[in-house]
């Protein structure tokens, strides 16, 4: 499946559209007009205000469900969960249509549960596909990155073991929730920042 990288800009996260599928709505609506017609579902890898500011009015937009996992579903509303108030801001005030749980399925992607950089942090995998992307939210970065795990929410153990779940799977891209996309190899970098995380926190 083509993974359309929209690039986060200032402390908005990237986005991405996958067929009728919108990743992350942290960008101003305008980022997606273009798309209006496509995009069905939006879905949230984490409930932090950088990835969710919009969502409200992107779904209205684009007439799409919103979807996050079950235990990060209150940042939608809350702001403590949110950690809107770190931005000066407050949560969208919107109800999920749809709760995710690990092994569910949105499109052609399976949800993988990570949590540690918040409770409910996921990542979606396409094992079908030939490159096996992973869009990995605020999980893993590229060059042996990692989510931060002092926000309320975050734990360290919860982190290292999604970090050792991911390192086991197969995977090609990493679309990640900031900074750069990796095409391939991407197993190489959840390693390092498997590393990474061990050398910080042994």
């Amino acid at each position: 499946m083509h993974i359309e990288f929209i690039e986060g800009k200032g402390y908005y996260s990237n986005s991405y559209i996958c067929g009728n599928i919108l990743v992350d709505a942290g960008l101003p609506p305008e980022f997606f007009a273009k798309y209006k017609a496509d995009i069905e579902m939006i879905v949230i890898t984490h409930a932090h205000f950088d990835h969710i500011e919009h969502v409200k009015e992107i779904s209205e937009l684009c007439d799409a469900e919103i979807c996050i996992h079950e235990l990060d579903a209150a940042g939608l509303t809350d702001d403590s969960v949110s950690l809107a108030g770190a931005f000066s801001g407050r949560s969208p005030g919107i109800a999920a249509d749809r709760l995710l749980k690990d092994g569910d399925r949105v499109g052609n992607f399976g949800v993988i549960h990570t949590p540690g950089h918040s409770r409910g942090s996921i990542c979606l995998y396409d094992r079908e596909d030939e490159s096996h992307p992973l869009i990995s939210g605020d999980t893993v970065f590229a060059d042996g990155g990692f989510g931060r795990i002092d926000f309320t929410g975050s734990d360290e153990s919860s982190m290292r073991s999604s970090l050792k779940r991911l390192s086991e799977i197969d995977v090609g891209g990493i679309f990640p929730g900031h900074g750069r996309v990796v095409y391939g190899n991407g197993n190489k970098h959840i390693r390092n920042s498997l590393e990474s995380f061990g050398s910080m926190y042994p």
